[in-house]
């Protein structure tokens, strides 16, 4: 295997995807938080440890989920032999190293918040996420907390509620269909999760009114008042469609439905969501 390939391997098990996703809602959380027009050291900082935290938790939630991904996902770097656990390790250490450095940086309460979500990120990759529905509940409240991380740093905590409520709910949404999509997986690694205690059908419909109470809340900003004209058509034209769609797709409940799919709509419409907030702020 050449180095390229190696390289390909280890980008893969760090999720640039969601690393990069990490990266700008700091920022994001940051300006809106704050209303600056420009980003300097503290805020590429910030966003770095963040970031570098979600990959950390990607690696090892993938060195952990080897067996599983071995049935559901054998195409990821570990399984499929393209990244050593070894390497991977070292991976994990370097990514959570950076991120305490460059957290150190911006104080002792910004590091103490990076180790706890070093320390949350490790418990549920060895066990929580075996708990029905508490470990979906971990990652989605990580992810809305980036935002109040960002509210901290600025010292405006109250105007990132809305971004993080937003962000807990579409992605408390997306971690309940993806655990639809891994029960052959899940089953193989003795994980039991919520579909597989109480079946499918519960499971979409848990999961599409979690969607729906997330469409009612789109228009609480708009309507108190909290965002201009901007936000309220972003939502309309693009967030609520997408949200509608996953929902009726969900309760359709076709045997052929791509749930990865409508994951991957959901990590889209969060960007979408999130650009409507930074330009009707």
């Amino acid at each position: 295997m050449n180095i390229l390939s190696r390289i390909y391997g280890l980008i893969s098990l760090v999720r640039m995807g969601n690393v990069l996703i990490t990266f700008l809602s700091v920022i994001a959380a940051i300006i809106i938080c704050s209303g600056i027009t420009f980003i300097n050291e503290v805020v590429l900082l910030a966003a770095l440890s963040a970031s570098l935290t979600a990959g950390a938790g990607n690696v090892i939630n993938d060195i952990w989920d080897y067996e599983t991904d071995s049935v559901n996902k054998p195409d990821r770097p570990l399984p499929s032999g393209k990244v050593s656990k070894k390497a991977a390790l070292n991976l994990y250490f370097s990514l959570i190293l950076i991120s305490l450095v460059s957290a150190e940086v911006l104080g002792w309460v910004v590091l103490g918040i990076v180790i706890l979500a070093h320390l949350l990120l490790l418990i549920y990759s060895i066990g929580l996420k075996k708990i029905p529905l508490l470990g979906n509940f971990v990652v989605s409240f990580l992810t809305g907390f980036v935002f109040i991380f960002g509210g901290l740093l600025v010292g405006n905590i109250q105007a990132a509620l809305i971004p993080a409520v937003f962000a807990f709910l579409i992605n408390f949404a997306r971690e309940g269909i993806k655990t639809m999509e891994d029960i052959p997986g899940d089953k193989s690694a003795g994980i039991i999760t919520f579909p597989q205690l109480y079946g499918m059908d519960l499971s979409r419909k848990l999961v599409s009114a979690f969607l729906l109470l997330l469409l009612l809340f789109t228009f609480v900003p708009f309507l108190k008042g909290y965002y201009g004209i901007e936000y309220f058509l972003i939502i309309m034209a693009v967030v609520d469609p997408l949200l509608v769609y996953v929902v009726k797709s969900l309760l359709e409940n076709k045997p052929a439905i791509n749930l990865n799919k409508l994951s991957f709509l959901l990590k889209l419409n969060m960007i979408f969501g999130l650009t409507a907030i930074y330009f009707g702020r």
